[in-house]
Parts: C-alpha cells; structure tokens; sequence
C-alpha cells in the first residue's frame, strides 16, 4: 500500500521513517461513516438522497399521531400510543449505536492527527505540504463531527421527551380505557336489573288482571242468572209467551230446511245438466301462433255447428273482461300476434242456450318468429310473395302471384311492374288476420289499404303471414299509427 520515493531514499532510514506515499488521495472531501453490524463488525452506510433526518421522522410521527386522536377510540388511541412507545424505544436505541459508532470516529480521526503530525516533522518539501493538508481536513472533519454530536444530542432529547410523552399517554389512554369499561359494565348491569324488575312488573300485572277478570265474570254470571230467575217468578206469562215464540220458529226453521234441502238438490241437478252440455263441444288445435282452431262435436246429442251460431273471444289470462273478435264467426279460428299471451273462447249459441268452449292455456308465440321479425326491421322495405284470393269481397278466378312489399313509411301490392295498391300508413288502414276461412285462413291476412279498397292475400306459409303482420305494425307504431283489424281495440301489448 506504501512506497518510498527516490527523493528521501538517502536521507531516511527504513526502520526509523514509516513510508508514505507522496501522491495520496483522498476520495472525498468528507470523512466516511459507519455504525456497527451484526458480530459488532464495522458497516460503511452510504449516503441515500431519500433517507429522512431523525428530526424530520419524530415530527412527521408526532403529527401523525395528533391527527389520528381526533378520529381514533380510545382503544385505537392506546394501541396507537403503545406503537409509537416502541417506535420511540427503537430510536433511542438507534442514538445508542449511533453514539457509539461517533466515539469510535473520535478515536480514528485523533489517532490519524497524532500519525500525521508525527509524519510532518519527519518529512520535507511537497510531501510536507501534503501532509498539512490532510491534518488540516482532519480538522475540518472533527468540527463536522463535533457539529453533527450536537445535533444528535439534541435530537436524542426530543426524542425522549417524546418517549416520555407517548409513554405517559399510553398511561393515560389505558387509565381512560378501564374507566371507560368499568363505566360500560355498571351501565349494563343496570339495564340488566331494569329490565328484570320491569318483566317482574308485568308479570304480576298480568297475573292479576287475569284473576280479577275471571273473578268479575263469575259474579256477573251469578248475578244474570239470579236476576233471570227473579224474573221468572214474577212474570210466569211471560215465559210461556216465549216458550210459544220459540215453538213456532221452531217450525218455521223446519220448513225452511226442507225448502233449502229441495233447492239444493235442483240446483245439483242444474250443474249436472250444465256440465253435460258443456261436454258437447270441443277446440282442436295446437295452443301456439301459426296453427288454427276448429270447433268439433264430442257428442250425439250435440246440435250440428251448421245451425248454430258462434262468435269467438279474447279473454285476459287474469279473468279480465273479454274482447269481441269482429268477424270471427265461423267455426273455424287462425290465432294473428294480438293474440298471443290471451285464451281464445268461443260462444256456440242455439236456441237461447249457450255453450262455451276455450283453450287450456294462454296461446304461446311462434319458436323462431320473433328473432325473424327483429332481422326483418333493419331493412329498409321487405317483400312478401301473397296471391290475391279477393278484392273488396269478390273473389279472385285468376289466383296469380304478387309482391307484398311493407316498408317503414308505407305498404304495397304490385303485380310485375303494376302496382295495384300503394298507401302510406294511416289511422283508416287496417291489418290482421283472415277470420274464418278454413285451413288456409292461418296464412291469410286481410289488408284494407284506405276506406273501399280491400284485399285478402295468401302467403307461402304461417311465418310470413305472422312476421308480415308483425312487421307492419311495427312500422306504423313508429309513426304513431295503431293497425289492427275491423272492430279491434286499442291492443294492451303487441
């Protein structure tokens, strides 16, 4: 680590003059720092830009601390006071190993001064000037030593007075803490007496109410039936003009009984009748949009539907009032998308009795039908391919294909490149379901363009009628038109 220059070889002697090197430098103006480790080892701490002055912690704690009182219960606020006991505890700590590791640079920084004033009477020139350098930073570093020992003298006073401080209010807080409980546990204790001592209370209240009740009522049965007889004995005229009084309705009761007992069993007899009746008739079809109903006769003695009337009904699933289906008056019924959701009822009407006949279960939408229409009404126009089968209630010889075309502003029939009817929606436009008819009337539909133009127009099949239907309403709903059939009203949902 050392070496001797050629300049002093000749004038000093090895054994006499420890070497020292003429070009020594130092790596900073300032004397390192350590603290001892783990086996009392030496640890170099090196300077960090974010390492906190212990002043700056204790105040940066204790305002801490005061802001969390405000908002802490006085467990908390023990607990917290016991946290910053040991955060005190573990700083004094610290000042201990700090001032020990100050000592020891005391001890370095004067042995250092001793061998380099030692080495200055022992050596001349440059080196000499050298060596007056270093004792003079050695100085330097002693007065920076000197200086920061005080700082830490007066950093370990505040930090015991902050130990004292938290320790004396951990003292506090826990003092605070048992009256605070003691005080909790009278209270509780009394709530416990108090509300003994209340049920106490009502039970004897009750216990007496109940005796005094049943007491009073014995003596005012007593004294009814003592006045009762007192009364008998001295109005015996009385009593068998009451005892008449209850022979007669006696009587009165009997025949009653008998009249009743006769009424019953008509009425019986009645319900019999009734339920055979109701037995006449039956609907065949399946319960869904796109199928159709047909009355049919289950018995013998039932009338043929040929000299009967028939009217058919939407009746609301709750038992609402029913609605009339103008037109539908034939045996035969195609449910249309008003439908759906309500039970389908039909009045067969003969000779001024009735029979009622209806579905099991509200009519259930189409599978698929309306996924089909919600694709359908982001198109601009959709085309249908209908054959007109009557026009204003004439019907049709010719049977040819047409184009049903329902847009969202308007609906037309075309035939090639004719266009028979083109009308945009308005409230005299009406659109539903062919009402009779037979088979084919669930892919009919009956359009009224304006007042006396009319058409019926067959589709390919049941969900283009229904998704037609559907469609246009959609469309005129839009433009504040509600479509629907002759002698509909105001539909409650689509």
């Amino acid at each position: 680590m050392t070496r001797l220059m050629r300049d002093f070889a000749s004038t000093m002697h090895r054994q006499a003059v420890p070497a020292v090197s003429s070009d020594v430098t130092f790596r900073s103006r300032s004397f390192p720092r350590y603290r001892l480790g783990a086996d009392n080892q030496v640890v170099e701490l090196k300077d960090s830009a974010k390492t906190l002055p212990i002043k700056e912690m204790v105040s940066r704690e204790s305002a801490h601390v005061k802001e969390q009182h405000r908002r802490m219960s006085v467990r908390d606020l023990a607990s917290k006071f016991e946290q910053g006991l040991a955060t005190a505890s573990k700083l004094s700590e610290e000042d201990k190993l700090k001032e020990a590791a100050s000592l020891e640079k005391h001890v370095l920084l004067k042995k250092l001064r001793d061998a380099l004033e030692a080495l200055k009477g022992r050596i001349a020139g440059k080196s000499k000037d050298d060596v007056e350098e270093a004792i003079s930073m050695v100085e330097a570093l002693a007065v920076q030593l000197a200086q920061r020992e005080g700082e830490l003298i007066q950093e370990k006073e505040e930090v015991k007075k902050l130990a004292n401080f938290l320790k004396q209010a951990s003292e506090d807080a826990k003092k605070l803490v048992e009256e605070e409980r003691s005080i909790a546990r009278t209270e509780i204790e009394n709530a416990k007496a108090a509300v003994q001592r209340v049920e106490a209370a009502l039970q004897e209240h009750e216990h007496i109410a109940r005796a005094s009740g049943k007491q009073d009522y014995e003596e005012l049965m007593k004294e009814v039936q003592e006045a009762r007889r007192i009364k008998m004995l001295h109005q015996p005229s009385r009593v068998m003009d009451m005892e008449h009084e209850l022979r007669a309705l006696r009587a009165r009761l009997l025949e009653k009984s008998k009249h009743s007992l006769q009424l019953q069993k008509e009425l019986a007899m009645k319900k019999k009748d009734e339920e055979d009746m109701s037995n006449l008739y039956e609907l065949e079809g399946q319960e869904f949009l796109g199928s159709y109903f047909r009355i049919q006769r289950c018995a013998h003695k039932a009338v043929e539907l040929s000299g009967c009337s028939i009217q058919w009904y939407r009746v609301l699933p709750d038992g609402g009032k029913r609605e009339l289906i103008s037109g539908a008056t034939k045996s035969v019924y195609a449910p249309e998308p008003f439908d759906v959701g309500r039970i389908l009822q039909a009045e067969i009407s003969f000779n001024g009795q009735k029979f009622t006949v209806s579905t099991s279960a509200p009519l259930e939408p189409a599978p698929g039908l309306g996924s089909f229409v919600e694709a359908l009404v982001q198109r601009h126009d959709t085309e249908f391919n209908v054959v007109l089968t009557q026009m204003n209630g004439v019907d049709q010889q010719i049977q040819s294909i047409h184009v049903l075309h329902v847009g969202k502003m308007r609906m037309k029939l075309c035939k090639g490149k004719t266009t028979i009817a083109k009308e945009y929606y308005f409230s005299s436009m009406q659109l539903c379901g062919v009402r009779g008819g037979g088979n084919a009337a669930a892919q009919a539909i009956f359009w009224q363009a304006k007042p006396g133009l009319g058409f019926v127009l067959a589709f390919e099949s049941e969900r283009d009628r229904n998704a037609a239907i559907m469609l246009a309403r959609r469309f005129a709903f839009d433009c504040n038109i509600l479509l629907s059939g002759p002698g509909d009203r105001t539909p409650l949902g689509t």
